[in-house]
């Protein structure tokens, strides 16, 4: 089966671009806290798209603001 490897971070799936971001991170811890050019820049750009997709998520309605209410449904019994 041959697998398609996105060539950019537009066609990536959410969740790669979240796994790519923990990558680069555990990269980061291991070089003393530092990233060279190339990766500060892909890091960016993943951060960007990322931000990208939250700020449609707000821009769209589709994040739960506040906290959860539920109702309480009241059985009613009938008297006999």
């Amino acid at each position: 089966m041959i697998t398609s490897t996105p060539t950019s971070i537009t066609e990536m799936k959410p969740a790669e671009v979240l796994y790519q971001m923990r990558e680069m991170r555990d990269t980061w811890r291991e070089q003393d806290f530092r990233f060279t050019n190339d990766q500060q820049a892909k890091y960016d750009d993943l951060k960007a798209h990322r931000q990208e997709r939250i700020k449609y998520f707000y821009d769209n309605n589709l994040v739960q603001k506040g906290p959860k209410v539920t109702k309480k449904v009241e059985v009613e019994q009938e008297e006999e």
